[in-house]
């Protein structure tokens, strides 16, 4: 495989990641408050969607629909918070404008609107982005551009047979310009994946559909740099990047937890979790008024 090679982060690259996914953390937990919001996945996959638009998706904060830009598709859409803060974080929106999450004058919903700045598709129903990606991809090939485009798939998502119908459609039309990344928490819902429908090995189902797989540590900025680096290259097979993560990562009680899916918080429990991201005390969840399904 033809490999890309970057070079390794800095110190200071390492610290403004780190620097932004603290923010996007701290903007999934305000929009937690009120209506509430799919908090602990967004934790889950917020240093992988901070780590794709700083370093590796060709796009313009200012120019979001140029044509020759990559494409970036949150199939896992529930998750949008973290694609919202991102997005503000880098200049696609006014940060102010996610204090309107869930209003009726604005359009940051629950999942991705494609009226928002830098959001490439609706989704919301799981299963359906990768083919959608892949079809993008193809155009891309047929038209001799070389953009690529990345899918974010929950682990969940793998349940669903038009993923791997998708899996297959990718291998067949050889589009080595379509990079999946699973963000594999290890929850579906409010139940573990491997209680549910056993995913594992997921590397390997991919591999054996004719992709290339690689494993990684989601919250490692360096080995996420180290497995897209490698990403490169034109040998006909698609990507997969199975990124070991966290639900609720950042937040000590709300980590790994099933029972946290869909959190409401209330302004002193938004203020709590705020201080803890921080560097305060860890935020007691097992206390009334927290609204979670």
């Amino acid at each position: 495989m033809t490999t890309r090679h970057r070079p390794p982060l800095t110190p200071a690259q390492l610290a403004d990641l780190q620097d932004l996914a603290l923010a996007v953390r701290a903007h999934c937990v305000r929009m937690a408050g009120g209506g509430g919001c799919f908090l602990g996945a967004s934790l889950s996959c917020a240093d992988l969607v901070v780590y794709l638009y700083r370093h590796v998706l060709q796009v313009d904060p200012r120019q979001p629909d140029r044509e020759d830009r990559d494409w970036f598709l949150l199939s896992k859409g529930h998750d949008v918070p973290a694609l919202y803060g991102t997005l503000a974080e880098l200049g696609f929106f006014p940060r102010e404008r996610l204090a309107k999450h869930l209003s009726p004058d604005d359009c940051l919903y629950w999942h991705p609107n494609r009226g928002v700045p830098g959001v490439e598709y609706h989704s919301g129903s799981l299963g359906h982005l990768l083919a959608v990606g892949a079809g993008v991809a193809l155009d891309l090939k047929l038209r001799g551009h070389d953009q690529k485009v990345y899918v974010l798939l929950g682990d969940g998502e793998l349940n669903e047979g038009s993923v791997w119908e998708a899996v297959l459609v990718a291998a067949a039309h050889r589009l080595d310009n379509l990079i999946v990344v699973v963000d594999r928490n290890g929850f579906q819902a409010n139940l573990r994946t491997e209680e549910l429908v056993p995913l594992e090995p997921i590397a390997d189902k991919f591999r054996a559909f004719g992709w290339y797989a690689a494993g990684v540590d989601g919250h490692d900025f360096n080995a996420l740099h180290d497995v897209f680096s490698e990403l490169g290259g034109s040998d006909g097979r698609p990507r997969a990047v199975i990124a070991t993560t966290v639900r609720g990562r950042g937040l000590r009680n709300l980590e790994a937890r099933a029972d946290r899916w869909f959190c409401r918080l209330s302004d002193g429990e938004v203020a709590g979790f705020l201080a803890e991201l921080r560097g305060g005390g860890a935020v007691d969840l097992d206390t009334p008024g927290l609204v979670v399904r």
